[in-house]
C-alpha cells in the first residue's frame, strides 16, 4: 500500500494534558510505537495560531501518523495557550511568543516525567521562534526548524543557540514568504553548528506530499538514522 497524505499507521495514541508553571492546562496528544520503547521523541511546536496554526497543522499531524510505526519515534503534539484544534482548546490566550515559554517548558517537563527518550524539538514558522527562544533546555538533544522567519526570534537567539551547542537544522523553502535559503545561511552562521538545508520548489506551508517526505526524512535522519529514509509503501 502506498503511503498517502491521509494514511494513518498503527500507534498507541493518547490524549494528554500539559500543566504550565503559570497555571494553564494545554491539550495535546502523544503517539508512540505500538511495541517497544521509542528510540527518540519529537516535541512539535506549531505555526502561528492567529493564522490557523495548531497541533493538527498538516506536517505535524503526518509526523504523528507515520513516525511511530516507521521509525520508532514518539510524537508529542499540543496546542499552545489559547489555541484550538479538534483535540480541544488550550487555556489562556496567545501571547506573541512570550508566555509560550511556559508551554514549551511544560511539554519538556511532560517528556521528562514520562521517560520519553532523546527529545528533539520540531518547530514550524512561529514554532521555530519558540524553539530558538525557549528550547535551550538541557533535556533537548537538538532542534529542527521548518520555515524559520527569524522575526520574533532574531540573531541574538541564533547566537545563543550556537553557545548552547546542540544540533540545529533549518529546512528553508526555496520560495518561502519570509526567509529564503541564501539569507538563512547568512543569518544562521551565528550558530556554527547550524545546518541550513534549502528545499527546491518548497513554500512556507510545505504543501504537497513530496515536501512532507523531505521534512520527515530529515527528522528521521537526526532522531533515528537507522530508519532513514522512510519507506513510501507499507
Amino acid at each position: 500500500m502506498d503511503i498517502r497524505a491521509s494514511t494513518v499507521l498503527p500507534a498507541r495514541r493518547e490524549d494528554i494534558e500539559l500543566r504550565t508553571a503559570d497555571g494553564l492546562t494545554l491539550v495535546g496528544e502523544l503517539a508512540t510505537p505500538e511495541t517497544g520503547p521509542p528510540a527518540a521523541t519529537l516535541v512539535c511546536l506549531h505555526p502561528l495560531p492567529t493564522h490557523g496554526g495548531m497541533m493538527d497543522s498538516h506536517v505535524l499531524r503526518k509526523a504523528s501518523y507515520r513516525l511511530p510505526a516507521l521509525a520508532g519515534i514518539a510524537v508529542l503534539r499540543f496546542n499552545t495557550r489559547g489555541t484550538t484544534s479538534d483535540r480541544g482548546t488550550s487555556q489562556g490566550a496567545f501571547d506573541e511568543g512570550e508566555g509560550e515559554r511556559w508551554d514549551v517548558a511544560a511539554a519538556l517537563e511532560y517528556a521528562d516525567f514520562h521517560d520519553l527518550p532523546n527529545p528533539w524539538l520540531l518547530g514550524w514558522s512561529f514554532g521555530t521562534e519558540l524553539a530558538l527562544r525557549w528550547g535551550r533546555d538541557p533535556l533537548v538533544r537538538g532542534a529542527i526548524l521548518l520555515s524559520p522567519p527569524l522575526k520574533r526570534a532574531g540573531d541574538e537567539d541564533v547566537a545563543a543557540w550556537g553557545e548552547f551547542g546542540r544540533p540545529l537544522v533549518a529546512l528553508v523553502p526555496e520560495l518561502d514568504d519570509y526567509l529564503r535559503p541564501e539569507e538563512a545561511a547568512r543569518r544562521f552562521a551565528a550558530a556554527p553548528q547550524a545546518e541550513v538545508i534549502g528545499v527546491d520548489g518548497a513554500k512556507h506551508l510545505w504543501v504537497g506530499e513530496p515536501y512532507v517526505r523531505v521534512v520527515l526524512d530529515e527528522v528521521v535522519r537526526r532522531l533515528n538514522p537507522a530508519a532513514a529514509p522512510l519507506p513510501t509503501t507499507v
